[in-house]
C-alpha cells in the first residue's frame, strides 16, 4: 500500500508515469494502472491518501464480481444428488463408478464420467473437512493390521500360507513398529502390542485400536466396552484404551498412512526371499524396519529414530518390569466334590462353594478362582498324570494338623506331654498315617468329654499298659481306672519294672491264696 501512496504523490508533484516508474522501481504498467485506477475513482487524491489500507486494497487490486450464468438444468439436477452419493460412499463396497452407472441410467444427458467425478470431488473437499491435529510426545500409540498380508511358503508342500501384519506407530515421532503374526485373535494381538512397547522401550498414555473384537468386545459412539483381556494388558502397563470411532479412520491416520508407507519401504525388501517360519519372516522384517526408521524423512533433514530420541523418549512412562501374562477367562460350577474343572485337570476349592458358579483365571503358570471378585484359591497349573490338584485347607472339617500325624503330636504337646508321648507310640504302632491320624484325633477328641487331666492319667496308665490304642484309652476311662489308681500308683506302674518283677494288681492272687 506503501508503493500506491508514493505512486499518487508523484503524480501530485508533476511526474509522469516514465519517471516514476524509474524513482520507484516500478514497471510502467504496474504504475499506469494506479493512476488509471485513481482517475477512474473521481476522488480527491487526498482523501485517497488518508484511506485505511484495508479501503485503499479494495480499490485498487479486488475486481468488480463478475456475473456467473445462471446454472443448467443438468447441473442443478446432479447438485441435488450429490448429498445422497456421498452418504452412499460411506457404506462397505460401494464405489464411484457404480454411483456413476446409476446417475446415467436416471439421467441419460447428463455429464461425462470425468466431469461426474469432478462434481463429487469438488463437493467431498468443501463438505468435509479435515482438521490438523498436534500430537503430543508420548501421548499415544495407534495399531493396526495391514490389509495387504505376507506369506510363509510350507516346507512339506510348498503351499504359501497367509499371515497376518501388524503395525504400530508414534505420531509425535512417527517411530513404526511391524511384525507378523499368525491371526488376528486376541493372544496373537496382545503379544504384538506388548512387543511394540518393548521395542519403543516405554508406555505411552493411551493405545488407539480399531474395532476388532480383540480390542473391543462392543463398540459404541460415545463409550465403547473393551475386551476384558486387552483392558487388563492395558492396565498393567498403565496405559488407557481409545478405541478409534467406528468408520471413521481419520481418527487414527497416521497408522493409516504408516501402512501405505511400509507397503512400499519394507515389503518389497522382505519378499524378496521366501520365509517358512514366522521367526525368520520377522527377522527380515526387523531389518526392513531398521532401515525403514533410520531413512530421512520426506521434505525433513530427520529420520523418525532421531525424532523419537530427541522429542519422545523421555516423554514415554517406563515399562512394567514384569511381562503381561495372558488370563483366560471361563466361568465353572463348583461339583460336590469340592473342584472345579480347567483345562481338563481338577482344582480344589473351599467347601461352602459347593454348588457355586465361579470365575476363573487362568493364565499358562497360574490358576486363580474367584467368586464375585473376591479371591476364593489359588492353584499352581496341573501337569502330569495326577488330574486333581488339591489344598488340604479346602476338605471339609479339616486342617493341616488333622491330615498330618506329626502335626497332631505337636498339638498334643500344647495340651501335656503325657498325651503326646502317649501319641508317639500310637503312630509308630500304625505304620500307614492315615490311620494313625484317625487313632490320634479320636485320642485328642477325648478330652473334650472328660478333660486333659483325665485324658493324661488314661494315658499314662495305658502306657503302663503298652496298651496304644483309642479302644484301651475308651475302656480305662469307661471304668473309671485313671480315678482309681493313685498318681504314686500310676508313676510306679510308667516305671521301667526290673527283670522278674510282678507289678502289683487286684486281679492276680498270690501263693497265699492257695494255703
Amino acid at each position: 500500500m506503501n508503493k500506491i501512496r508514493q505512486v499518487l504523490r508523484c503524480h501530485a508533484a508533476g511526474y509522469g508515469s516514465r519517471s516514476i516508474s524509474v524513482m520507484l522501481s516500478l514497471s510502467r504498467t504496474t504504475v499506469r494502472k494506479y493512476l488509471l485506477t485513481f482517475m477512474r475513482s473521481r476522488m480527491e487524491i487526498e482523501d485517497v491518501l488518508s484511506m485505511d489500507e484495508k479501503s485503499l486494497y479494495s480499490l485498487f487490486h479486488e475486481k468488480a464480481p463478475e456475473r456467473k450464468p445462471a446454472p443448467s438444468a443438468r447441473s442443478r439436477q446432479l447438485e441435488s444428488l450429490l448429498p445422497a452419493y456421498m452418504n452412499r460412499l460411506k457404506r462397505r463396497h460401494q464405489t464411484r463408478e457404480m454411483l456413476f452407472r446409476e446417475y446415467r441410467a436416471a439421467c441419460p444427458d447428463g455429464y461425462s464420467r470425468s466431469h461426474f467425478y469432478y462434481k463429487l470431488q469438488n463437493y467431498i473437499i468443501q463438505h468435509s473437512p479435515v482438521a490438523h491435529i498436534d500430537h503430543k510426545a508420548g501421548d499415544k500409540m495407534y495399531v493396526d493390521y495391514a490389509g495387504d498380508r505376507l506369506y510363509l511358503r510350507d516346507p512339506e508342500s510348498g503351499e504359501k500360507k497367509p499371515v497376518e501384519v501388524f503395525v504400530a506407530i508414534l505420531p509425535c515421532s512417527q517411530l513404526t513398529y511391524v511384525e507378523a503374526v499368525a491371526t488376528q485373535r486376541k493372544e496373537d494381538f496382545i503379544r504384538a502390542c506388548e512387543n511394540a512397547l518393548l521395542f519403543f522401550g516405554g508406555a505411552p498414555l493411551a493405545i488407539v485400536p480399531d474395532n476388532l473384537k480383540a480390542a473391543v468386545s462392543r463398540p459404541g459412539r460415545w463409550e465403547s466396552d473393551i475386551n476384558r483381556d486387552f483392558a487388563m494388558f492395558a492396565e498393567h502397563y498403565g496405559c488407557a484404551v481409545v478405541p478409534a470411532r467406528v468408520r471413521r479412520p481419520r481418527d487414527k491416520a497416521l497408522v493409516e498412512s504408516a501402512v501405505k508407507l511400509i507397503y512400499r519401504s519394507i515389503y518389497p525388501r522382505v519378499r524378496q526371499s521366501e520365509h517358512r517360519t514366522l521367526e525368520e519372516l520377522n527377522a527380515s522384517l526387523r531389518v526392513a524396519l531398521e532401515v525403514h526408521n533410520n531413512a530421512l524423512m520426506y521434505r525433513r533433514t530427520t529420520s523418525r529414530r532421531e525424532q523419537y530420541e530427541e522429542l519422545e523418549r523421555e516423554c514415554m512412562r517406563p515399562l512394567n518390569p514384569h511381562r503381561f501374562e495372558m488370563r483366560r477367562h471361563s466361568v465353572s460350577t463348583v461339583s460336590r466334590s469340592g473342584y472345579v474343572r480347567v483345562d481338563g485337570y481338577f482344582y480344589s476349592v473351599p467347601y461352602r462353594y459347593i454348588g457355586k458358579k465361579l470365575d476363573i483365571l487362568s493364565s499358562d503358570s497360574e490358576i486363580g478362582i474367584y467368586h464375585r471378585c473376591e479371591p476364593v484359591a489359588t492353584h499352581k497349573r496341573g501337569s502330569g498324570l495326577n488330574r486333581h490338584i488339591t489344598d488340604p485347607l479346602h476338605r471339609p472339617g479339616q486342617t493341616i494338623s488333622d491330615l498330618d500325624p506329626e502335626r497332631l503330636v505337636e498339638k498334643a504337646s500344647e495340651l501335656h506331654p503325657s498325651i503326646s508321648g502317649y501319641l508317639s507310640h500310637v503312630i509308630a504302632e500304625r505304620k500307614y498315617p492315615e490311620l494313625a491320624s484317625r487313632s490320634c484325633r479320636g485320642i485328642l477328641s477325648l478330652a473334650g468329654k472328660v478333660g486333659v487331666e483325665r485324658l493324661a492319667r488314661a494315658c499314662r496308665l495305658a502306657q503302663s499298659y503298652g496298651m496304644f490304642s483309642l479302644r484301651s484309652l475308651t475302656e480305662i476311662l469307661d471304668n473309671r481306672q485313671d480315678l482309681v489308681t493313685d498318681a504314686d500308683d500310676v508313676a510306679t506302674a510308667t516305671a521301667e519294672p526290673s527283670a522278674g518283677h510282678i507289678p502289683d494288681h487286684g486281679n492276680l492272687r498270690g501263693k497265699e491264696y492257695f494255703t
